[in-house]
Protein backbone atom coordinates (compact mmCIF):
# COMPACT_ATOMS: atom_id res chain seq x y z
CA UNK A 1 0.00 0.00 0.00
CA UNK A 2 1.20 3.48 -1.09
CA UNK A 3 1.48 5.61 1.85
CA UNK A 4 -0.56 8.62 1.68
CA UNK A 5 0.75 11.77 2.85
CA UNK A 6 -0.63 15.01 4.89
CA UNK A 7 0.05 17.40 1.55
CA UNK A 8 -1.97 15.02 -1.05
CA UNK A 9 -4.45 14.51 1.44
CA UNK A 10 -4.90 18.14 2.37
CA UNK A 11 -6.22 19.15 -1.36
CA UNK A 12 -9.02 16.40 -1.19
CA UNK A 13 -12.65 16.75 0.39
CA UNK A 14 -14.06 15.58 3.23
CA UNK A 15 -16.54 13.17 2.00
CA UNK A 16 -13.23 11.87 0.10
CA UNK A 17 -10.96 11.63 3.23
CA UNK A 18 -13.99 9.46 5.04
CA UNK A 19 -14.08 7.13 1.67
CA UNK A 20 -10.47 6.78 2.19
CA UNK A 21 -10.10 6.26 5.57
CA UNK A 22 -12.65 3.81 5.24
CA UNK A 23 -10.63 1.90 2.18
CA UNK A 24 -7.66 2.13 4.38
CA UNK A 25 -8.91 0.45 7.47
CA UNK A 26 -10.21 -2.35 5.46
CA UNK A 27 -6.88 -2.77 3.74
CA UNK A 28 -5.32 -2.74 6.91
CA UNK A 29 -7.21 -5.65 8.55
CA UNK A 30 -6.15 -8.00 5.92
CA UNK A 31 -3.72 -10.49 7.27
CA UNK A 32 -1.95 -11.78 4.14
CA UNK A 33 -0.24 -8.52 3.45
CA UNK A 34 3.65 -7.34 3.81
CA UNK A 35 4.59 -5.56 6.93
CA UNK A 36 5.51 -2.78 4.93
CA UNK A 37 1.92 -2.51 3.61
CA UNK A 38 0.25 -2.82 7.54
CA UNK A 39 2.87 0.11 8.39
CA UNK A 40 2.10 2.57 5.75
CA UNK A 41 -1.78 1.66 5.92
CA UNK A 42 -1.48 2.84 9.72
CA UNK A 43 0.54 6.08 8.99
CA UNK A 44 -1.69 6.45 6.07
CA UNK A 45 -4.84 6.34 8.54
CA UNK A 46 -2.84 8.89 11.32
CA UNK A 47 -2.49 10.89 8.50
CA UNK A 48 -5.95 10.59 7.14
CA UNK A 49 -6.97 11.49 10.70
CA UNK A 50 -4.68 14.36 10.98
CA UNK A 51 -5.94 16.33 8.44
CA UNK A 52 -9.77 15.67 9.56
CA UNK A 53 -8.86 17.27 13.02
CA UNK A 54 -7.06 20.14 11.62
CA UNK A 55 -10.68 20.88 9.29
CA UNK A 56 -12.35 20.86 12.78
CA UNK A 57 -10.62 23.11 14.45
CA UNK A 58 -11.00 25.77 11.91
CA UNK A 59 -12.86 28.94 12.74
Amino acid sequence: MKLLTIFELAAKPESELRALYREVFNASARSDQPREDYRNALASLENIRRVLNSRTWRP
